[in-house]
């Protein structure tokens, strides 16, 4: 069995062999993986005398591992395993007097043992293996009785580690009976063997520190992961800590070998670990004190591997240890100041060591190096925020800005892009060094922030001395400045807005509205008369953009730079950088957003300059080769270019452009697109390319309709449409017939319904009137068999849009196209759904439909419900809503169903029979009564508003449950509003009784319906029902 075993191993692992004798080998060590009993020819195949190869010994041990950890080993084989291995561990480990010693094992098989031993531990070491540190401590030492076998520390200490790993590491994911039998075992550790583990440690270091770096780097380790669980006093000893201190030391000889720089280092780490153990305030700043901190990172400092930054000896990696260290101890310094009561001895030792550790905290923060920076960022973090706390009133100004200069200081040289960085000023996002310089700066900025915080007027001086001094050079020094000093200042211009635009705009009552905004103001003028949109750097040509269009306020008590930096987005919106140009693109509909109003007298420079801009070339989408998922590249070119098109819409609207030249522009832009669409027309109908080219000149003219008319500022309104020039209105008239043509010809194709629908959306504004005509073109062309719930929904939210637009004037037109958009609406949402994506459509379908019948109802069209066309699909639509107010799995579409029923009974039910029970604003004057509705509403509405409760998956205690019930609620204090004593002999009478509601329980329930307002009416009955009754 062995023999098969073997052989199998070794040809699943020979790159070599055939595939016809491999194929079954791994068959075989597959289902060896399995067998239970597999673990015991392994353990034999692994102490076997000779060895086998260490492909066949690491495989084997690990069955062996597999099987422990799976717990199929019984105690009588855990047995078994533990004396083969420690028998073979004495024989390969410890040298024995007159006999041959073997090769040592490989680290991977050294490694595969220590976690074989540990697993032993965790299975034998409560109970029946008791003397199992002695039993390892003895690999340690030779006949001499000194602990001067190598190879035994060495797989010793590894043991440790690794123990540490399996029960005390926190960082690794245990269940709740893992955990507990992890707390267990380290609780017998530290009742046995902790106070011997530790003076290994001692003994070890003592003998090891320096002549070998391996053994050195183990036990450091080792002291760095134990020191977490276990007494503190066994590590933080003078004995220990002068052992530590000896082997961080070693960081003053600059030739160390590879094996000692990692000991080094481990004892850096131990002293972090030490530093980081979780302790009161009181102990820990005593631990600090005693344990000569300072003192060490001093010295370390000053050694040349960590003083010559720019020499090659510089070593980057003790550096980020020693700034860990730091770190530590300034967190632990300042959550004692924040902890502790300021007349404390604790305090005042806190306060003095953080003055001591600042400087040192400051070097590590301010390395060359950002990884080195990065460590000590946090420690950095809180010591700003303690200072904010701790420095505040006038008093402590000179005190406070003695610290903080030099924290800005530094912050300010590290948010400038090292000379010899990997990064070229283009941010496309694509370089992994910038991207970290990026997130760096990021967490830079936050700090300068919180300077800001604790002394507003040193962070403005320095900023704009940064700012001014870099300006002036760009005036006098041209291009030939370092593109990164101009970097840095527009940045930090930028950041300056936090601070100076945080009320709104610069400027209030024509001033600037703080001291940072007037500083902001003078070094926006600097920028504009700088030429800094002409540096050819990527990067700051955007960040240029980007603060004209932050700071777009300036421009408005500015004027006369309007034109020399709108000729700036003018030149590169043409740049040959694709990212820079795209992204003008967008800048410039921004800006010439908010400066519509003093545009005028440039739009002739504006809109000839983009024309060829303007061009529409539509791209295919297409699969993205580098990437295993199946979307597609969209034109991101075209989304931008849409921006442009905004732009034009946004000039044409400028009401200090004479109207002749607002047509003009509108036809510069408008024709080539109606030629365009004209020419792809019937091609499109077979071609995608074709048809993708007819969707972006529709959407094109949607852009150019939403630049002149928004939406949000002036509704769909005949009033809004009436102000707008009867030329302009004409020219967007041909947009619609434009758009209307494309659609009916191409309304098979999803993307030109997307498109129409979103040009459609921006034209009822702009056309008024003559929109009416096309309405059924519209809605005939929008929705057709193959439309989507998405589509149904969004064309209910455009007749939303229409309705509220031209209230009456439309009622012909909705109660032709009511029945048959009902029937669209109640297919969708009768249909199957497959996937997540679906249940979001028909939610928000079943929404927008109830919302439309509000909207509908809201705008006194009422009558489209109950019209003679109408009057066969009414009992279908009241079906549908008692539907939704039954519906517990949607609670936002069953609250929307009963404020509809509510809004039913105010527009149907005629005048109030008992006054003051609805709000003011829900009553709707001049509504015509429906003959038999009052009674109806309470037949047929009331007895929904218990209908959800009485569901046992309701839960009335859930936030949007509640909500429900509040509008249920909302509904029969309408009803009792509009027949009065009459509903409540009905509720007496039919209604409650069947809901077990009588006696004392009934008598409240109406007095609080008769004499509560709605607001408390309704919060009554939610705790009413929520609580069974006993409100």
């Amino acid at each position: 069995m062995e023999e098969q075993i073997v052989s199998a191993i070794q040809i699943a692992g020979d790159p070599r062999a055939a595939q016809d004798i491999k194929v079954p080998a791994f068959e075989f060590v597959n289902k060896l993986r399995q067998e239970p009993q597999a673990w015991r020819p392994c353990l034999s195949i692994f102490t076997h005398l000779p060895r086998h190869e260490n492909v066949v010994r690491v495989f084997s041990l690990e069955i062996v591992n597999n099987a422990i950890r799976a717990g199929i080993v019984d105690s009588q084989g855990l047995g078994l395993v533990k004396e083969q291995l420690m028998a073979y561990l004495q024989r390969e480990y410890t040298p024995q007097p007159g006999s041959s010693t073997s090769a040592p094992d490989s680290p991977s098989i050294e490694n595969k043992i220590a976690q074989t031993i540990t697993y032993l531990f965790c299975a034998l070491y409560d109970s029946a293996w008791p003397t199992f540190f002695d039993d390892l401590l003895n690999l340690c030492t030779t006949s001499t009785g000194q602990k001067d076998n190598l190879i035994g520390i060495a797989f010793y200490l590894r043991v440790v580690n690794s123990i540490h790993d399996e029960v005390g590491d926190q960082l690794q994911a245990r269940s709740r009976e893992e955990q507990e039998r992890a707390n267990t075992m380290k609780d017998l550790i530290r009742a046995r063997d902790v106070t011997k583990i530790a003076q290994s440690w001692q003994e070890i270091l003592g003998q090891w520190r320096i002549s070998n770096g391996t053994i050195g780097d183990l036990t450091m380790t080792a002291v760095g992961k134990w020191v977490s669980w276990i007494d503190i006093s066994l590590v933080v000893n003078q004995q220990m800590l002068q052992l530590i201190s000896q082997q961080v030391e070693q960081a003053r000889i600059q030739d160390l070998s590879w094996e000692e720089e990692k000991a080094r280092d481990a004892a850096v780490d131990a002293l972090t670990e030490i530093v980081s153990k979780k302790m009161p305030s009181t102990d820990k700043i005593n631990m600090i004190d005693f344990m000569g901190l300072q003192g060490i990172v001093e010295r370390v400092s000053a050694w040349p591997i960590l003083t010559d930054q720019k020499k090659s000896h510089y070593d980057v990696d003790l550096a980020e240890r020693v700034a860990q260290l730091v770190n530590a101890v300034v967190l632990d310094i300042v959550r004692a100041l924040e902890n502790e009561q300021q007349s404390s001895e604790t305090w005042r030792k806190a306060e003095q060591m953080l003055r001591s550790f600042l400087p040192q905290l400051l070097r590590y923060f301010s390395d060359e190096y950002d990884d080195v920076c990065t460590h000590a960022l946090q420690g950095m973090t809180d010591v700003l925020a303690f200072l904010r706390r701790a420095f505040q009133g006038d008093e402590f100004v000179s005190q406070r800005a003695a610290i903080l200069w030099p924290i800005l200081k530094a912050i300010l040289s590290k948010s400038r892009i090292d000379e010899f960085a990997d990064i070229d000023g283009e941010y496309d996002g694509e370089n992994t060094e910038e991207a970290e310089f990026l997130e760096l700066r990021k967490r830079l900025s936050n700090l300068q922030q919180s300077i800001a915080a604790a002394d507003e007027q040193l962070y403005i001086d320095a900023v704009s001395e940064l700012v001014n001094d870099t300006f002036q050079k760009m005036q006098s020094e041209g291009q030939s400045l370092n593109w990164r000093d101009v970097d840095l200042a527009l940045h930090e211009m930028y950041l300056l807005g936090d601070l100076a635009i945080k009320s709104g705009g610069l400027y209030q009552k024509n001033k600037p509205n703080s001291p940072s905004a007037e500083r902001l103001v003078r070094m926006m003028l600097l920028m504009v008369t700088s030429n800094i949109g002409a540096y050819p750097v990527p990067g700051i040509q955007t960040q240029y953009l980007e603060i004209c269009v932050r700071y777009a306020s300036f421009f408005e008590k500015h004027t006369e730079y309007i034109q020399p930096v709108l000729q700036s987005f003018l030149q590169l919106a043409h740049s040959a950088n694709l990212r820079v140009r795209l992204r003008s693109w967008y800048l410039l509909q921004r800006f010439v957003k908010h400066q519509r109003h003093n545009v005028g007298p440039v739009a002739d420079a504006v809109v000839p300059n983009l024309q060829d801009l303007l061009v529409i070339k539509a791209e295919l989408p297409q699969r993205n080769e580098d990437d295993d998922s199946d979307e597609e590249t969209t034109d991101s070119t075209f989304t931008s270019q849409l921006y442009l098109f905004e732009t034009v819409g946004c000039i044409i609207s400028t009401s200090n452009v004479p109207a002749e030249k607002q047509i003009q522009y509108a036809q510069i832009v408008m024709r080539p697109i109606f030629t365009d669409v004209q020419n792809n027309l019937n091609t499109a109908k077979s071609n995608k390319q074709a048809c993708l080219q007819v969707h972006h000149d529709l959407m094109a003219l949607g852009n150019i309709a939403r630049g002149y008319f928004d939406m949000q500022a002036a509704s769909a309104s005949q009033q809004a449409a009436a102000n707008i020039p009867a030329a302009i209105k004409e020219a967007f008239a041909q947009v619609s017939e434009v758009t209307l043509v494309a659609l009916e010809t191409l309304k098979a194709s999803f993307d030109i319904r997307t498109a129409a629908r979103f040009t459609f959306s921006r034209l009822l504004g702009m056309v008024g009137q003559q929109m009416l005509q096309q309405l059924p073109r519209w809605v005939e062309g929008l929705l057709t068999e193959t439309s989507s719930r998405d589509e149904i929904a969004q064309l209910l939210r455009l007749l939303d849009q229409v309705t509220f637009g031209f209230k009456n004037d439309v009622f012909n037109f909705l109660d032709t196209l009511f029945g048959g958009l009902l029937q669209r609406v109640w297919s969708g949402i009768s249909a199957s759904t497959t996937g997540t994506d679906d249940e979001v459509q028909l939610a928000e379908l079943k929404r927008e439909y109830l919302n439309f019948l509000l909207v509908v109802l809201g705008n006194g069209l009422g009558g489209i419900l109950v019209s003679t066309t109408n009057q066969p699909h009414f009992e279908t639509v009241i079906e549908s809503i008692e539907h939704f107010t039954k519906d517990t799995s949607d609670p936002t579409t069953a609250k929307m169903a009963f404020q509809l029923l509510a809004r039913m009974c105010m527009v149907w039910g005629g005048q109030d029979v008992v006054a003051g029970q609805i709000h003011a604003d829900m009553t709707q004057p001049g509504q015509q009564e429906l003959p038999g509705f009052k009674r109806f509403m309470m037949t047929r509405f009331s007895p929904l508003c218990w209908a959800m409760p009485s569901n046992p998956n309701f839960n009335a205690k859930d936030g949007q449950s509640r909500q429900v019930l509040m509008e249920a609620a909302g509904l029969q204090k309408t009803i009792y509003a509009k027949n009065g004593q009459e509903y409540i002999s009905y509720l007496r009478v039919t209604e409650l009784p069947n809901l077990g509601l009588q006696g004392p329980m009934l008598e409240e329930f109406f007095a609080k319906l008769t004499t509560l307002d709605v607001k408390a009416w309704k919060s009554w009955f939610a705790k009413f029902v929520s609580s069974g009754g006993a409100a």
